[in-house]
């Protein structure tokens, strides 16, 4: 999370994300050439804030249009000390509220809800470009050429970097919220490389959330989304065994998830609940209502599935999309059987988003496996191994497929 704190640090100063993003990448590369002949400094990360806003101010002085910017710079150097300071720790209460500025400046409407998100995975989550065109299931050159279109567009429109007050926050709030899932998403199951988790991600996201709920203290579905990833983010120890390998949630040991993550989450949908005015739940509300059914259950099979059922179909009315309608199937061959559930998983075969998507194969190999038909859920599994990205997955999936008869 370091390059996005220096990010947003910087963008504070230049008012621009691209030109932010770049001088980031100036300090990393002076680091990377000054540290091995002089030694890495006490606080690195201070030390690659202070150097990237020193160049940022370095640059603001060569231009004159932000000949004003320069006077308010000078003034900053005069209250934060001489150059020769770098190793002072920034202060982390100034960092948040840069974060969260960044954050709500790459959610501005000027950009369109995909650029609004892929470019603050890329700014806040600090994943690569072609991470984020596989969480989207879109080709990474697309995804590529956004992200530059967004900067070029915040840039051109002049877009404040500031948290915005009144109907423009409210405005922007529905990408915010989403962004902020999708960074804790990437962490708690990470689209690609060598490791299941991610949990810098998730602690930043959780961060995130936590900070965005004590600035919109009236707003239901940031405590809805808060409450969702401190639920999720209980059950983080429990969901990778002795050498990373994924542990489903069915065999996962309770004993391990963090009460008081749980505690902290029942919490924050009591809040949510408490500041509701009507119309009924947000979809960040239902799914932290469907994460609370199963931190109340002592088991995975005292799990109130009927309930869950019932929160999935709230869930579909309200965000409809194939990605709820699969989970509200897992869900359904809890509560009624495998042989329920099996159409509706067949029923989303032909849904484009989810071609490449691994885990429908695999939700429909489990079921196949609950109905006795292994021959073709080791065929399920050894498709879902093939579709995802992330190794540790992978091995799940192949070992699946090859307790179902599946020969490599």
């Amino acid at each position: 999370m370091e390059s996005p704190r220096i990010i947003a640090g910087v963008a504070r100063i230049v008012r621009d994300v691209g030109i932010a993003e770049e001088l980031a990448q100036d300090a990393l590369v002076a680091a990377l050439e000054q540290w091995p002949r002089d030694g890495v400094p006490g606080n690195p990360g201070a030390w690659l804030t202070a150097t990237a806003k020193h160049r940022a101010i370095d640059l603001v002085r060569r231009r004159e249009r932000y000949a004003r910017k320069l006077a308010e710079m000078g003034r900053d150097l005069e209250t934060s000390g001489p150059r020769n300071h770098l190793d002072e720790p920034a202060d982390p209460d100034g960092i948040d509220d840069d974060l969260l500025r960044l954050v709500f400046t790459a959610c501005h409407p000027v950009l369109s809800a995909e650029a609004r998100i892929a470019l603050t995975l890329r700014l806040l989550g600090g994943l690569t470009t072609a991470e984020i065109a596989r969480a989207f299931l879109t080709p990474e050159k697309t995804l590529a050429q956004r992200i530059v279109r967004a900067k070029r567009t915040l840039a051109a429109k002049g877009v404040p970097f500031e948290v915005p007050y009144g109907p423009e926050r409210e405005a922007r709030l529905g990408s915010v919220l989403e962004v902020i899932y999708l960074i804790f998403n990437e962490g708690y199951a990470a689209t690609a490389g060598d490791d299941w988790l991610r949990p810098a991600l998730c602690e930043d996201a959780l961060r995130l959330a936590r900070v965005l709920a004590e600035l919109m203290p009236k707003e239901p579905e940031v405590h809805g989304l808060a409450a969702l990833l401190e639920l999720q983010a209980s059950r983080s120890a429990a969901r990778t065994g002795p050498d990373g390998e994924p542990v489903l949630l069915k065999d996962q040991s309770r004993a391990r998830w963090n009460r008081v993550l749980v505690r902290r989450g029942f919490a924050a949908l009591g809040r949510a609940e408490a500041v509701s005015s009507g119309g009924g739940p947000g979809p960040y509300v239902l799914q932290a209502a469907i994460a609370a059914c199963h931190a109340h259950a002592l088991t995975y099979a005292e799990t109130d599935w009927g309930r869950i059922v019932t929160l999935y179909g709230m869930l579909a009315v309200r965000a409809p999309s194939p990605v709820v309608e699969l989970n509200r199937a897992v869900a359904v061959s809890m509560a009624e059987g495998p042989g329920a559930a099996l159409p509706l998983v067949d029923a989303l075969a032909g849904e484009p988003a989810l071609r490449e998507y691994h885990l429908l194969p695999s939700v429909r190999g489990d079921l196949l496996v609950r109905l006795g038909r292994t021959e073709e859920a080791a065929r399920e599994f050894a498709r879902a191994a093939d579709l995802t990205r992330n190794e540790r997955e992978r091995e799940l999936l192949w070992r699946r497929a090859e307790e179902c008869g599946w020969l490599r």
